[in-house]
């Protein structure tokens, strides 16, 4: 039986990540990028696929007693009550020198526990069973291209059994017992071993060293900078690049086929990371993900693509992996992402605004930037008028989405503010300043419905979309335009799940994507509209939705993409990959412009 989404936590080194169940069970991790074949894949198949479970003796299978992260750190406490006495098992992964280490200290608390560990080891995400052999006190595990290695510290007796290594043994209070995982290139000869206690150590000195340069002091404190710590782990950091989550095909639909592939890095999320990052005091993290952007969208501005690999790669073909039977039966499972191809005009203006930040925050400029920056502008006054897919990455045909339409005045609007703070910067002025005015005409034009005193989600439609709720933000309209409070209104009302949650859209959702069946509540879109509220006015209710969001973290604090309520929210379940840096970016914005501005330093 498949555990919960929620029912997972992260630990990760910033070039990849694992998910860790209440049970101690390590279900997902791909080796040795985030983006890399999963040599655990239970998560999308069944115990056959790879995991690594320790426990105590008899409680294989059943949650924990108790769980937490330490404070301000991706070290994660897992501790079982039992008849026999109490025992935690510690789990990490300390930034890498020259290879990925899992590590996993088991420690008596009280009594004398037996705790057993399974390790099951399948490459390829599954499907390949490792050759298995003894070698200086390791267990190895060669197959193809991988490599991994086992040990122990004290060493444990290890023996396998029906193609999986087990390990049994019993510590009493102040014993451990750890466990290091190694991975490395099958072809180069095993990486120099770390000391698992102090890779625990310097693990938890750096990450709480991290996290004190949050500015952020005002209520939910905790809450963003554990939103903010996600938001490192999914950053990969020989790039700088930051992963829209670690895990691909999970549902938006429990059995459903909205499965996809999120192991990349979005454009979509440029301006919100980036103005995260800057106001709650991380301008080393904001440069970093500025000059992957840079990178990234460099070339033929027609050829700018909606997202990119870890490294800015272009190419991520989408396959399905038949041997999975998916997230509780959750098919197919997808490798790769075909929206790759789409056409979202939306992310222009995303870029430009990125980079409009940047300049304005300080961010020291780069070579060609500005150069870059009129290259784009000029391609959207050749294309803006086109049909896109628009920012939900839709599969059912390309119409005039509204938000894409925005989002082209904010790259004109963004040009000419640039140009107006720094005359000397060749541009086009005149030019940028008509295109500017030409889009804002046509959306409320064509993007309004004057019957309804609301934008709608496409030219001509009557169908909502909760990017609409951007509109004041970008500073399309000011917020008290009774447009915008009015788009508001009828965006909380049609798509709201109660509570306060909304979905992205309002039309058939097979009608949009071409799939059957449907999904969740997007989180983050009840975020934008606790900002939405809070620019029109309506603080208070913003203050109150966001106490409800941040109340829909699993327990140690970590959101997916959706929420589903099914009609009663004390029994919701998250959905979607998990976790998802979307919905992490947004909780943090919504801290700090409800409470940023009198509370952060």
């Amino acid at each position: 039986m498949h555990q919960r989404i929620e029912d997972y936590a992260l630990i990760g080194d910033e070039q990849t990540a694992a998910l860790v169940g209440r049970d101690g069970s390590i279900d997902w991790l791909c080796l040795p990028r985030f983006d890399s074949g999963a040599c655990f894949a239970r998560l999308l198949g069944d115990e056959e696929n790879g995991h690594w479970r320790i426990a105590p003796e008899g409680a294989e299978g059943r949650p924990c007693t108790r769980r937490s992260y330490r404070p301000d750190t991706l070290v994660l406490d897992t501790e079982w009550d039992t008849p026999e006495g109490s025992v935690r098992v510690t789990d990490l992964m300390p930034q890498r020198d020259r290879a990925p280490d899992l590590v996993r200290i088991v420690e008596g608390l009280s009594g004398r526990v037996t705790v057993r560990s399974t390790l099951r080891l399948r490459f390829d995400y599954g499907s390949i069973v490792p050759w298995m052999r003894r070698s200086d006190g390791h267990r190895v595990a060669v197959a193809g291209p991988d490599s991994v290695w086992l040990r122990s510290e004290p060493p444990v007796r290890t023996w396998g059994e029906r193609l999986r290594t087990h390990a049994q043994f019993a510590v009493g209070p102040g014993e451990k017992v750890a466990f290091v995982l190694t991975w490395h290139p099958s072809h180069d000869p095993r990486p120099p071993l770390i000391d698992p206690y102090q890779a625990l150590e310097h693990s938890v000195a750096d990450w709480r060293a991290w996290a004190a340069r949050c500015r952020y002091t005002g209520p939910h404190r905790d809450a963003v900078v554990r939103s903010l710590i996600t938001l490192k782990a999914l950053t990969y950091a020989p790039t700088g690049g930051i992963v829209a989550a670690p895990t691909t095909s999970l549902p938006e639909e429990p059995g459903g086929v909205r499965n996809w592939d999120y192991r990349y890095c979005w454009l979509r999320d440029s301006t919100l990371t980036l103005g995260a990052l800057l106001s709650a005091g991380y301008q080393d993290e904001a440069e970093a993900w500025r000059d992957w952007l840079l990178r990234a969208v460099a070339g033929n501005p027609a050829d700018l693509q909606i997202m990119y690999g870890l490294a800015g790669e272009r190419r991520l073909p989408e396959y399905e992996l038949p041997w999975l039977s998916g997230f509780a039966g959750s098919a197919p499972v997808r490798i790769g992402n075909d929206a790759v191809q789409q056409l979202q005009l939306d992310v222009y203006g995303e870029v430009l605004d990125s980079l409009y930040l940047a300049r304005r925050s300080g961010l020291p400029s780069k070579p060609h930037m500005w150069a870059m920056q009129r290259a784009l502008l000029d391609f959207l006054q050749r294309s803006w008028r086109r049909p896109d897919e628009g920012l939900w990455e839709v599969r059912g045909g390309r119409r005039h989405f509204v938000h894409s339409k925005v989002m082209v005045w904010v790259a004109a609007d963004r040009a000419v503010r640039t140009l107006e703070a720094d005359p000397s910067l060749r541009g086009d002025p005149q030019g940028w300043r008509a295109l500017r005015e030409e889009v804002h005409r046509e959306v409320c034009e064509k993007g309004y419905d004057p019957e309804r005193n609301t934008f709608t989600q496409s030219y001509g439609s009557r169908e909502l979309d909760a990017a609409l709720l951007l509109i004041p933000r970008v500073g399309f309209l000011p917020p008290d335009d009774p447009r915008v409070t009015g788009t508001v209104d009828a965006v909380r009302a049609e798509l709201g799940e109660g509570g306060g949650l909304l979905r992205r859209y309002s039309s058939d959702t097979s009608s949009v994507d071409g799939l059957p069946g449907g999904e969740g509540a997007f989180l983050v879109c009840s975020f934008w509209l606790a900002d939405a509220l809070h620019l029109t006015g309506r603080t208070e209710e913003a203050r109150e939705l966001f106490d409800r969001l941040v109340g829909l973290a699993n327990d140690v604090g970590l959101l997916a993409e959706e929420y589903r309520v099914d009609g009663d929210p004390a029994a919701g379940r998250q959905l979607g990959n998990f976790p998802q840096a979307f919905s992490h970016i947004g909780l943090v914005n919504t801290a700090l412009a409800l409470y940023g501005d009198d509370r952060a330093g």
